[in-house]
């Protein structure tokens, strides 16, 4: 069982509000759509990939702590290890979400978390959505837990691939409509993907209108 302990979920809260704060004033991060999240259980939060900074500020968009998954090389230096796992970190293996990682992911959502995951597997190149990675179906199938299409933007203009030192300029979360597991079973994994991904660019499209104007 996965349990927090009432000292981490206090210092998660109030680490979330300061951070939360300050990501307003330095990328005007606005989100839409949060009550697509479901208030309780278990559920995949699938998002586009522009940057590091990514999990932290869709983690500033969701009022449940959010789970994100971290490679399992960066948990060998103690101190970073305990730090990033109070934060939320899940360990993988560098499958992903091949077997290793399914089990390690699927323990989180059984125990009604929000585990968020990029499909397409790494960061983009230019900012927009690339094809998806098969992986997720079968994680998908096996958790019977709503997937949340989401998109952000700007964050690849705060902090691109090459880029450690991160520019100020304005963010966007999207959050669009589930596919709930009961409609998962009327989609092959192509079909599942497909439809996942057409969500996830609907609310790309959206945030970029509203950042850019375009």
């Amino acid at each position: 069982m996965v349990q927090d302990s009432l000292l981490q979920r206090g210092v998660y809260r109030v680490t979330r509000l300061l951070v939360r704060c300050v990501a307003v004033w330095l990328f005007r991060l606005r989100c839409r759509g949060r009550h697509q999240l479901p208030s309780s259980g278990g559920a995949l939060i699938c998002s586009n990939h522009q940057s590091h900074i990514d999990p932290v500020v869709i983690g500033m968009c969701c009022d449940r702590q959010l789970h994100y998954l971290a490679r399992k090389s960066l948990f060998r230096f103690a101190p970073f290890a305990a730090l990033i796992r109070f934060y939320g970190a899940i360990s993988i293996d560098r499958d992903g979400v091949g077997l290793t990682g399914i089990k390690g992911i699927l323990r989180y959502l059984k125990n009604d978390r929000l585990v968020l995951i990029f499909p397409e597997g790494t960061r983009s190149r230019d900012g927009r959505v690339a094809a998806l990675k098969p992986g997720l179906c079968a994680l998908a199938r096996r958790a019977q837990v709503p997937l949340i299409p989401i998109a952000l933007d700007g964050a690849f203009e705060v902090l691109p691939r090459g880029r450690w030192w991160p520019r100020r300029t304005t963010v966007r979360v999207c959050f669009g409509d589930p596919i709930w597991p009961r409609s998962m079973t009327s989609f092959d994994d192509e079909a599942l993907l497909r439809e996942l991904r057409r969500r996830i660019v609907d609310c790309y499209a959206q945030v970029r209108r509203e950042r850019t104007g375009t």
